[in-house]
């Protein structure tokens, strides 16, 4: 087993976005990098490109909506790497649907295999070791869209508030073990996810600003964080307004783009 000195992070949905911003904020941070997606050429491609030290980065493939694919690619990590510091749950997919669509109940399937069941098969590797060894942090990608429902949005908001309350149960069991869940929510950054987009995106942050923040909270243990922080302001406004407020405010709002939509 390679057990070097320096911290190590693994990270799903490496390959673009997010994920690839984590991966540049934690290699500048000192991190070796376990990242993992399912079009690995495309970290690789990127990895060549930022000529990345070969000795600090292994790249697995895997598919975080399938349980298999993702537990061994979290095995794989701990036999050739070592046990990772930190776990990233970031891979994750954003659809919108109509429920009077009879395909779209497959959209919402899909959204809840990647978004929820593959966080939890992402971390599963690591928390029984995580609590033996009384260290570690396991991070959850939410997002705002968790705080309350958007009409077109429903399988994202929905997915997306399950990560906030798993995050939070599993934070309660591992509570004074060592071990730290830490839930973050962005807001709108500036990705491959949020570029199709057809409606406003206040605050639009850029991916590597957004993973900078995020570093700082994860390696202080922050329980939850919303980034931007102006839309942490949001969120809690939100929150607070009455539902026919709430359906006042959303009504005649663009939707987002079901599958296959262009």
């Amino acid at each position: 087993m390679n057990t070097p000195s320096s911290p190590l992070v693994f990270i799903t949905g490496a390959s673009s976005g997010i994920g690839q911003a984590l991966a540049v904020s934690f290699y500048d941070a000192g991190y070796r990098l376990a990242l993992v997606a399912r079009r690995t050429g495309e970290i690789e491609a990127w990895a060549a490109g930022r000529q990345l030290d070969a000795s600090r980065f292994q790249i697995y493939s895997a598919d975080v909506a399938q349980t298999d694919s993702i537990v061994a690619a979290g095995t794989a990590c701990i036999e050739r790497q070592g046990l990772p510091d930190v776990v990233i749950a970031n891979a994750g997919i954003s659809v919108g649907i109509d429920t009077t669509e009879r395909e779209d109940i497959e959209v919402m399937t899909r959204t809840f295999a990647t978004n929820n069941v593959g966080l939890m098969a992402t971390f599963h590797p690591f928390v029984a070791a995580m609590r033996q060894r009384g260290s570690g942090r396991l991070v959850g990608i939410a997002s705002v869209a968790a705080i309350r429902g958007l009409p077109g949005h429903g399988a994202y908001c929905a997915s997306k508030a399950g990560v906030v309350a798993y995050c939070e149960s599993l934070r309660g069991e591992l509570h004074k073990s060592g071990v730290k869940v830490v839930t973050l929510c962005p807001g709108y950054i500036d990705t491959p996810l949020t570029q199709g987009n057809r409606y406003g995106m206040p605050f639009l942050m850029k991916a590597e600003d957004f993973a900078d923040q995020a570093l700082r909270a994860i390696e202080a243990g922050t329980s939850y964080r919303v980034i931007p922080w102006q839309m942490g302001v949001i969120a809690k406004i939100m929150r607070m307004l009455p539902n026919a407020l709430l359906d006042r405010a959303v009504q005649g709002r663009e939707r987002k783009k079901r599958s296959g939509e262009s």
